[in-house]
């Protein structure tokens, strides 16, 4: 059989096509992505559970004169084969191939770049009132799924659309899911649909109580009239209709007939809309299907019918990762602390919190996609004598900004910030590269910065966190830990000092987190040629050790400081503010990243890149201070 996608160049190209050949479509698509995210790794299940969904918004609109809005993004895959990037899709969130997100540098049919929840809407918004004052007629959808509807950003933007009544489509992806189940109130409700099989109990005993009155036939006939409006009354319609927005749905999201039917109903409507559609996370591979949460964002996988078996890492690689350190470590201080309650936004396992929540369920909260709420939430329950530990991801605790300043540091509150995934993150590029947070936390009054050299400290720090009366943040980075043994009995790090661990002359390295290790074998390097600077492991962004900078200033000639974090107000800056304040003139040079957003790629090439590793770290030494 003749392939239908080898025919799909751009979406005009679906226009001429039948409704059995749309079919045939989604299910080339389906296994195309699976083949591709098989060998690169990528969002799985968010791509496969929106097929049908993306073929429908591309047939019925002119994009991209009619604008397709992302929430997140990472269910783009189906929308970038369709809009002329199926020859290069092998390359998706390979460096220097295709990004996983959209992005507007890659193609115009990527309108809003996006990487983290809830903002769709908002910037839909923004485009449909600006081609309003422009007098242009084009249509502007966004998608959400209903994940991403838990973020008060999502409101905020549908309370101003009802205000302002322009031309807005919003369709609901809702599949119960973020990356792992939905929770809280909203999320139950949008759950509650009389669909299928209750709805047509509850249609047969209202028929049957009719039929019995005087006139019951008639009063059957209007009723039946009236269906999408009962409907609506007990589904989340009324929901949007009191936000004024007029509700389709819900919509079987895997049906193409009724998608395209829906979504020409709705181009020929006005003022803001918002269309229901109900799809199935990782529909058409069952791996997926049975286990979305686990296929959600996945690396390199062998495509079988039962469970997945990953590939990303050698077989033989037993060592834990630093999520599972921080998260087992976690659980073991709990067993002793009951003042510990485990806070994150819909990523218990990307967390490892899960395994808190296993132990401690009374005591662990999912806020879902609200970082925001997370975080005054957290200082709430410190008010009141708790120790909230608030597990993010860097990249998504920017979104907590002016909570972490106004709610928590302020008001001096022992909230600990464990952030995961600090610095390089690798494929999904530069919405979630977590460069920024050394300089961003580091600035704001009360506040502890800190980040270990390998896995062991970063036990010994989380408990010096849960005992600090005030607000801490623990920073390590994404992936493997260097194997080191743990030490049974775990100690509390006096704040602010560092660690010496090489005595030297004239030269002295400062490093902080996760590059300790790599400078730590430049400095052998050095050694080997008769160089012997001395090495410091800074563990503390902020306070920096002004006792040891002192001591390192009677025989040192020059500073490097080397971080995995922009080096723009980093760690390296809070260096040569220290010796300014000490009043010691002593060259610096800084080793980090550049201003600029990092592309995709895998991390040790993006390391590689940036000079971060050890021969990078070794020749920047040669260069700046040696030569």
């Amino acid at each position: 059989m003749n392939k239908v996608l080898d025919r799909i160049n751009s979406p005009k190209d679906l226009k001429s096509l039948s409704l059995p050949e749309l079919k045939q479509l989604a299910n080339e698509i389906r296994k195309e992505i699976i083949q591709t995210v098989a060998k690169t790794g990528g969002h799985l299940a968010p791509n496969l559970g929106t097929v049908e969904l993306t073929i429908a918004l591309h047939y019925v609109f002119d994009t991209p004169r009619d604008k397709i809005i992302w929430d997140v993004g990472h269910q783009c895959y189906c929308h970038k084969i369709l809009t002329g990037r199926r020859n290069s899709f092998h390359t998706l969130r390979q460096f220097r191939g295709i990004s996983g997100f959209p992005n507007p540098k890659e193609s115009p049919y990527d309108v809003f770049g996006t990487g983290h929840a809830s903002t769709s809407i908002s910037a839909a918004l923004g485009i449909s009132t600006a081609e309003y004052l422009k007098n242009d007629n084009g249509k502007v959808i966004a998608v959400i799924g209903d994940g991403a509807m838990t973020g008060g950003m999502a409101f905020e933007a549908l309370n101003q659309a009802g205000e302002l009544e322009r031309d807005l489509i919003v369709v609901l992806n809702d599949n119960k899911m973020s990356i792992s189940p939905n929770v809280g109130a909203l999320s139950s409700f949008l759950s509650r649909k009389l669909t299928g099989r209750t709805f047509r109990r509850f249609k047969k005993e209202i028929e049957r109580f009719l039929s019995s009155l005087p006139g019951g036939e008639n009063i059957i006939h209007i009723v039946k009239k009236s269906e999408d409006s009962i409907k609506t009354l007990f589904t989340p319609g009324m929901l949007f209709l009191a936000l004024r927005f007029d509700y389709l749905g819900p919509v079987d999201g895997h049906r193409l007939e009724a998608l395209i039917k829906t979504f020409k109903h709705a181009r020929e409507m006005s003022g803001p809309i918002l269309i229901h559609v109900l799809t199935v996370k990782g529909k058409g591979y069952k791996p997926a299907e049975q286990d979305p949460t686990s296929f959600h964002g996945i690396g390199k996988f062998k495509i079988v019918p039962e469970a997945p078996y990953k590939v990303n890492h050698k077989i033989d690689d037993k060592r834990p990762t630093y999520t599972e350190i921080f998260a087992k470590t976690l659980v073991d201080l709990a067993k002793s602390d009951k003042r510990i309650v485990g806070i994150t936004a819909a990523m218990p396992e990307g967390t490892g919190l899960f395994l808190f929540k296993k132990d401690f369920p009374d005591r662990f909260f999912d806020v879902g996609i609200a970082e925001q709420h997370a975080v005054t939430f957290a200082a709430g329950l410190a008010t009141q004598g708790l120790k909230p530990v608030v597990a993010i991801y860097s990249t998504f605790l920017q979104r907590a900004y002016d909570q972490i300043i106004h709610d928590v540091c302020l008001q001096d509150l022992p909230v600990v910030f464990a952030i995961d995934r600090g610095g390089i993150v690798g494929g999904d590029g530069p919405t979630h590269h977590g460069l920024f947070d050394l300089s961003y936390l580091r600035i704001i009054p009360n506040m502890i910065v800190m980040s270990p050299k390998d896995e062991n400290e970063l036990r010994h720090m989380l408990k010096t966190a849960i005992e600090y009366q005030g607000p801490i943040a623990l920073r390590y980075p994404r992936g493997k830990g260097f194997g080191v043994n743990l030490d049974e009995t775990l100690k509390k790090i006096p704040i602010g000092e560092a660690e010496l661990i090489t005595p030297g002359e004239d030269l002295a390295i400062l490093a902080i987190g996760h590059m300790v290790y790599p400078a730590l074998d430049a400095v052998r390097m050095l050694q080997r040629e008769g160089i012997y600077p001395t090495l410091v492991n800074a563990r503390f962004v902020k306070p920096i050790d002004k006792s040891l900078l002192l001591k390192l200033s009677r025989n040192c000639k020059c500073i490097v400081t080397i971080e995995e974090n922009v080096i723009t107000g980093g760690f390296g800056t809070a260096v040569m503010e220290a010796l300014q304040e000490l009043n010691i003139q002593i060259p610096v040079k800084r080793l980090g990243l550049p201003d600029i957003f990092v592309e995709h790629g895998p991390q040790s090439t993006l390391r590689e890149m940036y000079g971060l590793h050890v021969e990078g770290i070794y020749t920047f030494i040669k260069e700046t201070c040696l030569s």
